[in-house]
């Protein structure tokens, strides 16, 4: 089903249709979300699980700490063209 979303949805940019293809996005989006529900109820809670998936993508966003690396933290000072021309 998803695929069959994804075909349409690429064959309907073809064109200039604005609410075909906000119609065939919605599809898209309602298919994904269905196989997304089947995913979450495999996995049930279990360890390796869907649920668990989605954890590992909280910690991903603040992980740059914890990854080891670098980050600085600087002032800068912002010079608008105006004040370089006049020097």
């Amino acid at each position: 089903a998803i695929q069959h979303a994804i075909d349409a949805l690429k064959e309907t940019m073809k064109s200039d249709n604005k609410d075909d293809i906000e119609a065939k996005t919605k599809a898209l989006a309602d298919a994904s979300a269905k196989m997304a529900e089947h995913l979450y109820a495999q996995g049930g809670g279990q360890p390796g699980g869907a649920s668990q998936q989605t954890g590992g993508a909280q910690t991903q966003e603040g992980g740059a700490e914890k990854k080891g690396e670098n980050v600085v933290d600087a002032e800068f000072e912002e010079v608008k063209d105006d004040e370089n021309k006049q020097k």
